[in-house]
């Protein structure tokens, strides 16, 4: 991950102006044991399974995931990110292998089938609806606890 400092000017630029939007309503589940939670993957890598439309420039979407889709593109935009790692290991940005080693482990209670990808350029107040709807696909199928992935 390139240090902000470190970006060319046109994405420094953009992210140096982003305000983090505050939110005034309290989590949907109350906390669990981690042996009884359900984990989805939220993530701003903007992958999506080939064949899908892909992510545009400050896209304002999702894309929902499979816990065994494999078969991804990425079309973040950004071009100091290298994208090598999670060309090798799909972990690095979903880390759908670990989550499901956990839930056979019994450390967690499970693994949600579907997870999200956002395109982490854009503007997160722009992405409001996405959001929610992503919320309610979550509180439909008894998710109660996020892995947040930035990329």
């Amino acid at each position: 991950m390139v240090k902000i400092a470190e970006m060319p000017a046109v994405g420094r630029g953009f992210i140096s102006e982003l305000e983090m939007p505050e939110s005034e309503q309290t989590p949907w589940t109350p906390p669990v044991p981690a042996k009884e939670r359900r984990v989805a993957v939220v993530s701003t890598a903007a992958v999506s399974r080939r064949g899908e439309r892909p992510f545009s420039w400050l896209a304002r979407d999702y894309r929902v995931v499979g816990k065994d889709d494999r078969d991804l593109v990425m079309t973040h935009v950004a071009a100091e990110y290298d994208r090598t790692a999670w060309q090798q290991d799909l972990n690095v940005i979903l880390p759908f292998d670990r989550l499901d080693e956990m839930a056979r482990n019994g450390e967690i209670g499970s693994v949600a089938e579907e997870h999200y990808a956002f395109m982490g350029a854009a503007n997160p107040r722009d992405m409001e609806k996405a959001a929610r709807e992503v919320i309610g696909l979550m509180k439909q199928d008894n998710v109660n606890t996020v892995l947040l992935a930035p990329v």
